[in-house]
Parts: structure tokens; C-alpha cells; sequence
């Protein structure tokens, strides 16, 4: 019999995703209360969440900000909860989190996106 030593992981995401690299700024707070700021850019974001990369340590559950601009410059910011983390390159993490709230501002902000590079990839 074959065992697996690898830890069972359920794939959960079923929301539209696209690969898109879209400045960001994140904060939070770290461990003794101080709050902190990175600007970062995304991997990919989807209609629930968004992945990218920090400098800062980041644990999953913990809760972050994420502000943005859509296209037309509107900016953006929602509450996300870390989903999952794992090593990168250069020492930084790669971090996945769930939009918590305000959720219909994310989308507004993926669809515009979206909306941007179909009309990006037409010209």
C-alpha cells in the first residue's frame, strides 16, 4: 500500500479567476499591535479573493487590507482573511486571502478589470 505524506488539500475555489498583475497596497497589523503597510501587485484575483506576494509575515485567519483602483481611477478597499501562505522567492510569501467586505466593491473592481483587458486585447 502507498501512502501519501503529502497533507490532503480540498480545492475550494470556484470563482471566475484571471491572471492579472494589478497594484496594490496591504496592511494590517503585526503581532505587538503596530500596524504596517506594503505595496505589492497581484498574481491573479478572482471574484472572492487575490493572490500576491508580501515581505511581511502573515498568518492564515488573519485579517488584511486591501486597497486598489479600478480603471476609471475609483478607489478600492476591502477587508480579506488569509487562506493559505507558502514560501516564494527572494524571502517573500505568497499569500491567497477571501474578500470578507465590502464583497460587491471587489467585484465592481474585477469586472472593470476584466472589462479593461478585453478591451485592451481588442485594440
Amino acid at each position: 500500500m502507498v501512502t501519501n505524506s503529502q497533507p490532503h488539500f480540498e480545492e475550494r475555489r470556484f470563482a471566475l479567476r484571471m491572471a492579472l498583475r494589478l497594484p496594490i497596497v496591504v496592511s494590517g497589523r503585526s503581532d505587538d499591535g503596530s500596524a504596517w503597510s506594503e505595496p505589492t501587485e497581484t498574481d491573479d484575483i478572482s471574484t472572492n479573493g487575490v493572490l500576491f506576494h508580501l515581505n511581511q509575515k502573515v498568518e492564515v485567519e488573519e485579517v488584511l487590507y486591501i486597497r486598489s483602483h479600478r480603471p476609471d481611477g475609483v478607489p478600492v478597499e476591502v477587508r480579506a482573511r488569509v487562506v493559505r501562505t507558502a514560501p516564494s522567492s527572494y524571502g517573500t510569501i505568497r499569500v491567497g486571502v477571501a474578500i470578507l467586505e465590502p464583497k460587491e466593491n471587489w467585484l465592481r473592481l474585477f469586472v472593470s478589470w476584466v472589462a479593461e483587458e478585453q478591451t485592451s486585447e481588442q485594440d
